[in-house]
């Protein structure tokens, strides 16, 4: 029965994310170059890859459904975490994100079980979702981790669980009448979301509206846009970047590392990136077209969704078409915290897939 289930896990899949990790470190390492206290950054995201990677295995190993049944405490427990980093987390630049040394961002954690959380749900009301109530429900239970990561303030992923739960309702068979009577309501509320704001919020928003009403705050997306320009086709080779390498590219290797791959590896290495993530997310989803119920299925769909989502507005705020936001690229920016979330939604994803269809035990 275990080779049986490992024949069908997805090589193709995990192929395609250690091509995107190998990709992501060698970046970082480029992009650290000749900075000291950053200069062993790309071992550690060497090192959160490996075992994230083990972490992916363990939780392919385990049967998806396993983690319905667990949906509750899982929640719960995301809850506290989140609750706990106002009280014993440390604030950097501003923010309180954190328990310990930046070592564990329960927001993160947040993505993976409302994911879970949402795919429990919306499979038990299979069919049902275009009564209003189910609707409310779901909205309801990610309001809570929603309106706990807006206060700490992170609005990028309070927004990003937004446009996860959007998608999977979408998936699950909302009715769109439902949907423009939710966006009505959030337009008649938008001003007071807006007073709520803090102040480098708005003005993230109005410099992205106007940049030229303040060109200091607005220096690091131009620097991006230069960078990325001036790279041209092929790019001015690895560890040769000028932005980046004589360090006007600020935050380099997490936010803005998609600048420093145009401009060293050119319009060629983004394709490269581009080719890459596009082979995850076909992989990803097969696997919710081949699965075997509603929730396998909407976990993958929710998979697929954050990690394009999240790659789109990255590279979006690189290219100056959208806010910045500080969300990393996935699997290519530093951090381990973001890292391990996203190798551990493939981890479900390759449950499925292991899963699709039902063991023969003659």
């Amino acid at each position: 029965m275990t080779r049986r289930l490992w024949r069908s896990f997805d090589w193709i899949l995990l192929g395609a994310v250690i091509l995107l990790i190998v990709y992501g470190i060698a970046m970082i390492s480029s992009a650290t170059r000749g900075t000291q206290d950053l200069a062993d950054y790309w071992r550690r995201q060497a090192l959160f890859a490996g075992s994230g990677l083990i972490i992916l295995l363990v939780v392919a190993a385990f049967d998806y459904r396993f983690y319905e049944n667990l949906h509750r405490p899982l929640y719960i427990l995301t809850i506290v975490l989140l609750i706990v980093v106002f009280v014993v987390g440390g604030i950097t630049q501003g923010v309180q994100r954190w328990i310990g040394a930046r070592a564990i961002q329960p927001s993160e954690l947040a993505k993976i079980v409302v994911i879970i959380g949402l795919a429990k749900l919306l499979a038990d009301r299979d069919g049902e979702m275009g009564q209003l109530r189910h609707v409310l429900l779901s909205l309801g239970y990610i309001l809570i981790p929603v309106i706990l990561i807006y206060l700490q303030p992170d609005l990028s992923t309070a927004l990003m669980l937004g446009l996860i739960w959007l998608a999977m309702v979408l998936m699950a068979g909302v009715r769109v009448l439902h949907l423009g009577v939710l966006a009505l309501a959030g337009v008649v509320a938008s001003p007071v979301v807006w007073l709520t704001l803090q102040d480098y919020m708005r003005q993230r928003i109005l410099l992205f509206i106007d940049p030229q009403a303040n060109p200091d705050a607005y220096y690091n997306v131009q620097q991006a846009l230069i960078s990325i320009g001036s790279g041209g086709w092929l790019g001015k080779g690895f560890g040769n970047g000028t932005q980046s390498q004589l360090h006007f590219l600020r935050v380099r290797h997490t936010d803005f590392i998609f600048s420093v791959i145009g401009e060293e590896l050119g319009l060629l290495g983004a394709i490269v990136l581009f080719a890459l993530f596009t082979i995850l997310l076909w992989r990803i989803l097969r696997v919710a077209a081949i699965a075997q119920d509603p929730f396998g299925r909407l976990i993958c769909v929710g998979v697929a969704i954050i990690i394009f989502l999240q790659t789109a507005v990255n590279i979006g705020v690189n290219l100056g078409v959208l806010p910045v936001t500080g969300l990393p690229l996935p699997f290519v920016s530093y951090g381990g915290s973001s890292l391990w979330t996203f190798l551990i939604s493939l981890g479900l994803v390759e449950s499925v897939a292991m899963r699709h269809k039902k063991l023969d035990f003659e």
